[in-house]
């Protein structure tokens, strides 16, 4: 069945909270392209994502969170992750963090990794769906090797077989994807440059006295890929 599209408004996003409890997957706006998610304790809902996309379960997904205290349920929160946070939250910023113990996830969720990527989105709508539902496994919608969908009529051309209800916000606000920093060590790295400087990035750790990251340069390796996280 040809995915159903309906209005982001609030009548559209309540919809989408039901299919989601109700284990399908919804396309929807974010501050950069639109994503496709699950509801993250849905049975095989990650399993479906990778299906949706046609693309191997070989790299992690992020979670879209509702605002920083859905952290804190799922990873360490160390302080340079609370600084930063504090700083470019909601906005174009990943934080790898370490999961908690006793925290149960979908091992298709992160690859396998004792990390999670976590990000709050300058966006209304994933913010709603996530404080609806819980922490929102998210990925790009589209089909893998494809450009990414601008609009609605995008998304249905692509997936709309393989999900159950797209969320119309208009065309997609494009723009570079997240900055991903690891705050894993007590020295974060950057593994990706993107919507937040990485001066800004520096600067904010060095205001609150704590290590500046990695260099750049530094970071990258000839075999890191970004700890998997999309997004």
């Amino acid at each position: 069945m040809t995915a159903e599209i309906l209005l982001d408004d609030t009548a559209g996003r309540n919809r989408a909270v039901a299919v989601l409890r109700d284990g399908g997957i919804v396309a929807l706006p974010t501050d950069t392209v639109y994503g496709i998610g699950v509801e993250l304790g849905s049975e095989g809902g990650i399993e479906r994502l990778f299906e949706a996309k046609r693309r191997p379960a070989d790299r992690a997904i992020m979670l879209l969170l509702a605002d920083a205290n859905q952290a804190a349920e799922l990873a360490d929160w160390p302080p340079s992750a609370a600084v930063l946070a504090e700083a470019f939250w909601p906005g174009g910023l990943t934080l790898v963090l370490p999961r908690r113990r006793g925290v149960s996830l979908p091992a298709a969720l992160t690859g396998g990794r004792p990390t999670i990527g976590l990000r709050v989105p300058d966006h209304p709508s994933p913010r709603a769906l996530a404080a609806g539902v819980g922490p929102l496994p998210v990925t790009s919608a589209n089909i893998s090797g494809q450009p990414a969908a601008e609009t609605a009529a995008d998304i249905r051309e692509q997936l709309g077989d393989a999900i159950e209800l797209i969320l119309d916000g208009g065309p997609s606000h494009g723009g570079p994807a997240s900055t991903v920093v690891d705050c894993t060590a007590p020295r974060p790295r950057i593994l990706r440059l993107g919507a937040v400087d990485p001066t800004l990035i520096v600067a904010r750790l060095r205001s609150a006295s704590l290590p500046e990251p990695v260099p750049w340069e530094d970071s990258r390796g000839p075999e890191r890929r970004d700890e998997g996280v999309e997004g």
